[in-house]
């Protein structure tokens, strides 16, 4: 019989070259464990990890995984009824708690720097009859990719991501039983830098130990770390990341947020990537997109300009872009409101959207203006002009936050949209405003057509019932604050 690899098709001479090539690794680096990580709808990274003898037969016949791990909210709870009849009626192949099978790609193997003898794999899920599972949020990406690709085009990412490190506080661990609950309390903190002054030197060296493991975890990893900084609010600091393909920039973020999280904890550290922890006088994470689309046959960036477009001035879009970029921007502006939970995905992070907070109020965009949605940077002739997305909150699923981009961007490719002027006063209350709540954001996505179409009505479903459960519990909370202590800082 086949081995399941071979039926899922993924299999051909490539792959098994790349598996000899892992299991001889293996050996030669004495490894004990490798980790088969896969990443769920929050962008967490869940998995099992298998003894190293296990590993070669787990490439060619997957590794079971049971479905509800598909259907949690940030919780952990089950959003669906999987053990009711008809509970799983919208999602074919899934019910009573039955397994998939995750595949790994053996060309994604990493030695895990922070833990002895153990490597790492990315994989993915499918059914047992060897059908990819849709709703995995990576293949979300893939499809919008595609779509992207029969257009003649690719996207290039850059990434910079804020977050917060904080010191563990050892007098109050988060290990008492009689402590335990469903999520449990959150660990108890110190600051590394005490905030309010931006880049300094002296906070940078103060909060030095904990982003050298940053550094050397993210390049032990392969991962394009460019800088390290120190950012405005208390423990607050950001990692800036070279461009790369979407796709690529996407498995990084993935495998940089969750890595970081768990180097720091072993050295006493608690990194999260929450856009507002629960404490005050902190500053909001933000995580910015730079992005562009390239020729996919030569390379070369389509929003470039070689002079501006006639008759326009730098309040003009075709001033700087070209008319494809300008057309992709407006796409970004026309479905923000839908987008908006695809890049600020928890309860949390819409606390984010405040005047003259350098994060975004209102669906606009600007030239290098770092209030607006949409910062348009570069200039005619310039090879790095690009389009910066600062919507996004740092806990967003990286592949679902791209593909949304990807979607949004083509519609305005093919309807030829134009953007409107520029913004000089993002926070004059002109333009639509961006959603205000996870609720209203849910709202926004499922009133966009285009989106639920390109997403396909069956993901959007599956997403937006799993994010109304986590809306639902978060408004019925009678601590607000504990909710978000227990299921953001403790978790993302």
């Amino acid at each position: 019989m086949s081995a399941f690899a071979e039926r899922c098709g993924v299999h051909d001479a490539a792959r098994e070259a790349s598996l000899q090539r892992i299991g001889r690794l293996v050996q030669a680096q004495g490894l004990e464990l490798v980790r088969f990580a896969w990443c769920d709808v929050h962008g967490v990274q869940r998995g099992k990890t298998l003894v190293a003898g296990a590993v070669e037969r787990a490439l060619r016949d997957g590794i079971g995984m049971v479905s509800t791990l598909m259907l949690k909210d940030t919780s952990d709870r089950t959003a669906f009824k999987v053990f009711e009849p008809g509970g799983t009626a919208s999602l074919p192949g899934f019910g009573f708690a039955n397994n998939l099978l995750l595949l790994a790609d053996p060309e994604s193997f990493r030695q895990l720097p922070w833990t002895p003898a153990t490597g790492w794999l990315r994989a993915q899920p499918y059914f047992q009859d060897g059908t990819p599972v849709e709703l995995d949020t990576r293949r979300v990406l893939q499809r919008a990719l595609a779509k992207l690709a029969d257009a003649g085009f690719t996207l290039k990412c850059g990434l910079e991501v804020e977050f917060h490190i904080y010191r563990l506080d050892g007098t109050q661990p988060p290990d008492d039983p009689m402590q335990a609950a469903w999520p449990g309390p959150a660990p108890a903190v110190r600051l590394v830098h005490p905030g309010y002054n931006l880049l300094s030197e002296a906070w940078y060296d103060l909060a030095e130990e904990p982003l050298r493991i940053v550094q050397h975890t993210a390049q032990a990893l392969g991962l394009p770390l460019l800088s390290l900084e120190v950012e405005l609010g208390p423990s607050q600091v950001e990692a800036v990341f070279d461009a790369t393909d979407a796709l690529t920039a996407a498995d990084n973020m993935v495998l940089f947020r969750n890595a970081v999280k768990m180097a720091l904890r072993r050295a006493g550290y608690h990194a999260t990537f929450m856009c507002r922890p629960p404490f005050p006088n902190i500053m909001s994470s933000g995580w910015h997109l730079h992005q562009s689309l390239l020729d996919a046959r030569t390379g070369r960036n389509v929003f470039r300009r070689e002079s501006p477009a006639p008759r326009t001035d730098a309040s003009h879009a075709g001033h700087t872009l070209s008319e494809v970029g300008e057309q992709f921007l407006a796409g970004l502006l026309q479905h923000a409101r839908g987008m908006a939970v695809f890049c600020t995905p928890t309860a949390n992070g819409y606390g984010r959207f405040r005047p003259n907070a350098l994060a975004p109020q209102s669906v606009l965009w600007g030239r290098d203006n770092r209030g607006a949605m949409l910062r348009v940077i570069g200039g005619c002739g310039d090879e790095a002009t690009r389009i910066e997305n600062r919507i996004g909150e740092p806990a967003a699923n990286p592949y679902l936050y791209l593909a949304s981009q990807v979607h949004a961007g083509l519609d305005g490719i093919a309807r030829r949209l134009k953007a409107p002027p520029a913004t000089d006063a993002p926070y004059a209350g002109a333009g639509e405003s961006l959603p205000t709540s996870l609720g209203e954001a849910l709202a926004a996505l499922q009133a966009d057509g285009v989106l639920c179409d390109a997403f396909g009505t069956g993901f959007i479903d599956y997403f937006t019932r799993i994010k109304r459960s986590e809306q639902q519990r978060f408004d019925a909370a009678e601590d607000r604050d504990d909710f978000e202590r227990r299921e953001y800082f403790s978790r993302i």
